[in-house]
């Protein structure tokens, strides 16, 4: 069927904007595996792109583990790789982690 299911709700009732839902369903579209499976996952935190990406990353890694002739595509595509971007730390006597009081000369 290919039905996918974020935190007990169908993709398009889950996340709002398109480009999450194209996210989530490009290693299937890479893979040419559309509906072949379905997909049940669960995620919480980090907001609507970065859950996108998790499921993404989770589905790809999914789809290398039952098929390893696909993951050539899926290695092309980038979807193999976790995004290691963090939200940088707040420095002391700052505002923010890179946002600094204004200088004055006099």
């Amino acid at each position: 069927q290919g039905t996918i299911t974020v935190n007990k709700k169908s993709l398009i009732e889950y996340f709002q904007r398109d480009f999450h839902i194209e996210e989530v369903a490009l290693p299937f579209a890479r893979t040419e595996t559309a509906a072949k499976y379905d997909v049940w996952c669960t995620v919480k935190g980090g907001g609507q792109t970065g859950q996108a990406g998790a499921i993404r990353l989770g589905v790809s890694r999914c789809l290398e583990k039952w098929d390893p002739s696909l993951r050539a595509s899926l290695k092309q595509a980038g979807m193999l790789t976790r995004d290691v971007r963090r939200v940088e730390r707040k420095k002391a006597g700052q505002p923010k982690a890179r946002k600094k009081k204004q200088w004055v000369k006099r």
